[in-house]
């Protein structure tokens, strides 16, 4: 089978860089969407509104209910067509973004991406995780072509909230170990096909820039400066992960992810902070050396990203509870099947058990 690499037409990062959305857009259209939440709207709609100010396109904006479901993307289809807009823009975080692509391959015209966050993946991808209208896991939608224009402006990223990046590089935690599971047993990609070197090196550029300038990044965060490592982790959390995961594969810590979802009290978790998680599952799945585990564990703990169910919410963490996502992580529609051995939900049970404690041992071992 051939080797697929995927990646965005273009990708653009930088200060203000929302100020030339109008610029980036002219070449594919001349009536924008841009789907958004109210309060992305109030953060970053005026920056946007004044770059059309001399510009041939228009953009009016479609406020986000909030789930990327299939409801959602038929309503906002219909706003679209309504209004005759030939260009679908996202602007907020990773459903709005996954809504915006949805609706820009159902009505066949040209998407871009604007995160107002650095929270996941999700960004760069030829997918969309569709979810039901409360809240649940319910598919990937594979998209033919990845968004045209993925824009990143540093400056609206850099004033998200602290937490929302850390989640990011919860994201783009998984993305070397699910990249190397992917092509050690020969898996599928997202982006069909099998995996090339050059995603699985993208895929370990993106953890060597973690591990180089993660804790570096969310101080300068905390102290409101938007520093090299910041823009660094920004490009890490969304266009390596993004190509990473999406031309090396999915495997266990994404699959742990989904199978979270069973549990309502994770729903206040941002999808980062679970795939953190799920990547210690993982790494217990695989029996990585002490020193690999101990390498996550710690970054975790540095950066505020969960290492214990208890951090996740999860207060009842009786077997048969855990049994339950363990049983929907390994359904044979998710990633699992990428791991390099056969893993069944009593192996995965028995994992994320071991994860928990072993969370709960460093944070004992540091106090």
């Amino acid at each position: 089978m051939a080797r697929i690499f995927n990646s965005p037409s273009k990708y653009v990062q930088g200060p203000d860089a929302l100020a030339e959305l109008a610029s980036y857009i002219e070449p594919f259209g001349s009536k924008a969407l841009a789907i958004s939440t109210a309060s992305g709207v109030k953060r970053v709609g005026a920056k946007i509104e004044g770059g059309f100010a001399d510009s041939a396109a228009s953009v009016a904006f479609e406020e986000f209910n909030g789930e990327c479901c299939d409801s959602e993307i038929d309503r906002i289809c219909a706003v679209a067509q309504a209004a005759g807009s030939d260009v679908i823009v996202g602007v907020g975080g990773g459903k709005v973004l996954d809504t915006a692509k949805a609706v820009a391959y159902k009505l066949g015209v040209p998407v871009v991406i604007c995160p107002t966050i650095a929270s996941s993946d999700a960004p760069c991808s030829a997918l969309s995780v569709i979810y039901t209208e409360d809240g649940v896991f319910d598919r990937y939608l594979f998209l033919p072509s990845n968004p045209n224009i993925v824009l990143m402006d540093t400056t609206v990223i850099a004033a998200s909230p602290v937490r929302l990046t850390v989640s990011g590089m919860g994201d783009a935690l998984a993305t070397y170990f699910e990249a190397q599971a992917s092509v050690d047993s020969e898996g599928d990609t997202c982006a069909g096909g099998k995996a090339t070197n050059a995603a699985l090196a993208l895929a370990k550029l993106c953890f060597d820039t973690l591990m180089a300038d993660g804790v570096k990044a969310k101080v300068a965060l905390e102290a409101g400066a938007c520093t090299p490592a910041v823009e660094r982790i920004i490009e890490a959390n969304t266009l390596l992960s993004g190509i990473g995961f999406e031309s090396c594969g999915l495997a266990a810590a994404h699959a742990i992810h989904n199978g979270m979802t069973q549990l309502p009290e994770t729903h206040e978790c941002y999808h980062g902070e679970k795939v953190a998680f799920g990547t210690l599952v993982q790494l217990v799945l695989e029996n990585a050396p002490t020193e690999k585990l101990e390498e996550v564990l710690g970054f975790c703990m540095e950066v505020g990203l969960p290492v214990t169910l208890g951090e996740l919410g999860v207060e009842d963490t009786s077997r048969e509870r855990i049994m339950a996502v363990a049983e929907s992580a390994c359904a044979p529609s998710d990633t699992m099947g990428n791991m390099p051995f056969t893993v069944t939900p009593s192996m995965v049970c028995d994992a994320i058990l071991a994860a928990d404690a072993l969370g709960r041992y460093y944070h004992l071992d540091i106090e």
